[in-house]
């Protein structure tokens, strides 16, 4: 049991300390008019006190003035614009008070402090990394990824700088999906890198996500930008592609030579061409797999005599 403490107060510190919730705020157009009309009858009442002869209504002007001035200040502070695509945070003595989103002139708390987020789509390509595949082949790959900023709240006051916290996070999930599957597959069914490009970007969208979730962000999209085998081994691996081209292509000639030469044999059977007994059959069917799997352009013999001369 007390091993188990520790841990279960570290999760619990773990977890975001708050939602994003919607701040309060008042229409900033009147405020901004009231606040220029206090400012301007405050100066007016401050400059009849300091010319007003000294006495009882000398201070009281001075005074009315000051706190006038004072209430057009506070009005005026407390104005805040926010764009399109922007979010401020109300922050007051320390305490979460709330994110206005909605665009256009807003009042809030003068005392407050105003924190400007981006909930804009925003890019990051990773750098160029250099990690072993499944097979422990060297490759090269990069990725760039599309995020948003959803929770406010959570972006600032979950993570200490979450644009730098996205970057390297994304940075993380990228090397641990490269290492996850082959560079490319071997037939066996299994996913990899190069063939299976779809699959892939989803998986490393889902795991990006996972990571970045305590930080209030969402993925868009992710795709790799870069897959290639490091320069110590591509020339390696590029004739070993090259082999396995010429072998499959091979492979196929010689899978349509042996049907064409069993359809030959079959319709000189059927329509009675010609009878042939077993070696001819077998001369036959060498000379017909020379002609049709090799490289070059054969040099035809006729035969002027009979069949078996």
């Amino acid at each position: 049991m007390t091993a188990q403490a520790p841990a279960r107060q570290g999760q619990q510190l773990a977890r975001p300390p708050m939602a994003e919730r919607q701040g309060r705020s008042l229409p900033g157009v009147p405020v901004l008019a009231a606040g220029i009309v206090l400012l301007i009858v405050g100066s007016t009442l401050l400059v009849r006190g300091i010319n007003h002869a000294a006495g009882a209504a000398h201070t009281v002007l001075i005074v009315v003035a000051v706190l006038i001035l004072i209430v057009g200040v506070l009005a005026l502070r407390g104005l805040t614009p926010v764009v399109a695509g922007e979010g401020r945070v109300v922050q007051l003595f320390g305490n979460y008070r709330g994110t206005v989103r909605a665009p256009g002139l807003h009042w809030v708390n003068p005392f407050a402090h105003r924190r400007k987020v981006s909930v804009r789509l925003r890019n990051h390509e990773t750098a160029m990394a250099k990690v072993n595949d499944a097979d422990g082949n060297p490759i090269e790959i990069a990725a760039v990824v599309v995020w948003q900023v959803a929770d406010t709240a959570q972006a600032l006051y979950s993570v200490d700088d979450f644009p730098k916290f996205v970057a390297i996070q994304t940075e993380t999930a990228v090397r641990h999906i490269a290492s996850s599957y082959p560079y490319t597959s071997h037939g066996d069914g299994h996913l990899s890198l190069r063939d299976n490009a779809e699959e892939i970007t989803g998986r490393l969208s889902a795991e990006i996500a996972d990571r970045v979730k305590p930080a209030g962000v969402i993925i868009i999209e992710s795709r790799l930008t870069r897959l290639s085998y490091a320069a110590e081994i591509a020339q390696a691996m590029l004739r070993q592609q090259q082999a396995n081209a010429v072998v499959g292509a091979r492979q196929r000639i010689v899978e349509g030579a042996v049907g064409m030469v069993q359809l030959a044999l079959n319709r000189l059977e059927q329509e009675g061409v010609v009878e042939l007994d077993e070696e001819r059959k077998a001369a036959m069917v060498s000379n017909l797999l020379v002609v049709l799997c090799s490289e070059q352009a054969t040099q035809q013999v006729v035969n002027t005599g009979s069949l078996y001369q």
